[in-house]
């Protein structure tokens, strides 16, 4: 088969409008540093951007969370380049949804928000019980405002509060459905967290002192959980490609003792709470840790307010107050200028420059990790 017969055999990427609605006062590099990483989310579930779309506005529209004007001109380009998805950065209400769904759906298009998104990466990526669980538990808790949304409109379209139409019916029927399974999610993830429980329980017990990689997605912690400990776990290019929670062990020369290190989900900015709610039991880990690895890019050019981003997050769980070890990756994209400039910038947090992929300076990063498990004694 000819490579332009390959070609046409194969299945065309859906076709996006991106469109974030940002304040006023927003600078053009935050604004496009916010699409950008949309973008990189969207490329990580498989689609192509026609085009994107900002919109200044100090408070998004009540309705429809777009601005009337500049929903109409969404709506022509849409019909125009025969989009498939209009995705928007930033979680919509029932409402705003149901409405925008109104426009577009009639045209064969639907609507996507940043959590719609993101729980579609995280489906493609589950590859444990545990994580396909959590990722059904925070659809469905995503899906519960939207069915109780329909149903008031159905409401009102069959003749206004106490109407019992079989529209209601289905929607009442549907809300019970969520909310059984909804229990019977959370029953069986509890049963794995206390099995997990009980694991690092019995590793304390043992004397087994705890390390948790943390970073920013994509920063490249799967690679380092690899080469410390010869674990073979997935290494990929691509945002979230870690969900489950995975635990390997490396040797401290200078203690002869080894200690446990894990790996989890990486987190985003504006990491929406309910999904950081739905994958408590595997961020457990981080949160049991004795110490942290703050795993940072030191080639991203966005790497300062990620880094804000994932000790915000850190605090968010409590962690705030865990020592921690600021591991700048990849060092082998930069050049001596810039890794000078780290280091002056995050003298107080004392850096650590390593390459994951080659294995540069983890003889350091060893002895580091030894000195704060003894600190901590």
């Amino acid at each position: 088969m000819s490579q332009k017969s390959k070609a046409q055999n194969q299945p065309s990427l859906p076709k996006v409008i991106l469109v974030d609605i940002i304040e006023p006062k927003m600078s053009p590099d935050d604004s496009l540093a916010r699409l950008n990483e949309l973008e990189r989310l969207l490329t990580t579930y498989g689609g192509f951007v026609v085009i994107r779309k900002i919109q200044k506005k100090q408070i998004p529209n009540y309705k429809t969370y777009i601005g009337s004007g500049k929903l109409a001109e969404i709506e022509v380009i849409a019909q125009e380049k025969k989009v498939d998805y209009i995705m928007i950065n930033n979680i919509l209400k029932p409402e705003q949804l149901y409405n925008l769904e109104a426009v577009f759906e009639k045209h064969g298009m639907k609507v996507w928000d940043k959590i719609d998104l993101i729980l579609e990466i995280f489906a493609k990526h589950a590859t444990t019980k545990e994580a396909t669980l959590q990722i059904e538990l925070a659809k469905l808790r995503h899906l519960g405002p939207r069915i109780a949304k329909m149903g008031g409109e159905l409401m009102r379209q069959g003749g206004g509060i106490g109407t019992r139409g079989q529209g209601e019916t289905n929607i009442e029927v549907m809300k019970r459905h969520i909310r059984k399974r909804e229990e019977t999610i959370k029953s069986q993830i509890e049963k794995i967290e206390m099995n997990r429980g009980g694991q690092r329980m019995r590793r304390r017990v043992h004397g087994f002192k705890t390390v948790a990689i943390v970073g920013y997605t994509n920063a490249g912690k799967s690679q380092l959980l690899k080469n410390l400990t010869g674990k073979d776990v997935k290494v990929k290019d691509e945002l979230f490609a870690t969900l489950d929670s995975r635990i390997g062990k490396v040797h401290l020369p200078s203690e002869g003792k080894e200690c446990l290190i894990s790996d989890t989900i990486g987190f985003i900015r504006d990491l929406p709470p309910q999904l950081i709610d739905a994958f408590h039991s595997t961020l457990a880990e981080t949160i049991d840790a004795d110490i942290l690895l703050h795993v940072i890019d030191s080639s991203d050019l966005d790497m300062e307010w990620k880094i804000e981003v994932v000790n915000e997050v850190i605090r968010n769980l409590g962690c705030g107050a865990k020592p921690m070890i600021y591991v700048f990756n990849k060092i082998d994209l930069i050049n001596q200028a810039a890794k000078e400039e780290i280091e002056t910038k995050y003298h107080a947090q004392s850096p650590l420059f390593v390459s994951a992929l080659n294995k540069t300076n983890f003889e350091k990063l060893k002895e580091q990790i030894t000195l704060e498990l003894k600190s901590i004694h």
